[in-house]
């Protein structure tokens, strides 16, 4: 996906707490979580690439805001982006 594309979608998108984003890729499965805009977002964007933090680590990124739980992918592997529900544990 372009930059322009996913930087639409993230930063035009209001994402309530009980969703979360699904990102489909071209040779890899799909990951559920948040993008995140960091300090180094600008940056990162102009390379096309995204923080992602995953939603296994979504209560620990909420109460400590740790960029470490984040891994960084690039945009030009991503297909589709879409809100989802998280599933409660």
């Amino acid at each position: 996906m372009t930059i322009e594309l996913i930087s639409k979608f993230v930063e035009n998108t209001t994402i309530p707490a009980t969703k979360s984003v699904k990102v489909d890729f071209k040779k890899r499965n799909s990951i559920n979580g948040i993008i995140i805009q960091d300090k180094d977002y600008d940056d990162l964007k102009s390379k096309n690439f995204w923080r992602i933090v995953p939603v296994s680590l979504m209560e620990e990124w909420n109460k400590s805001k740790n960029v470490n739980l984040a891994k960084i992918y690039s945009g030009g592997e991503f297909t589709k982006l879409s809100l989802v529900a998280n599933k409660e544990s």
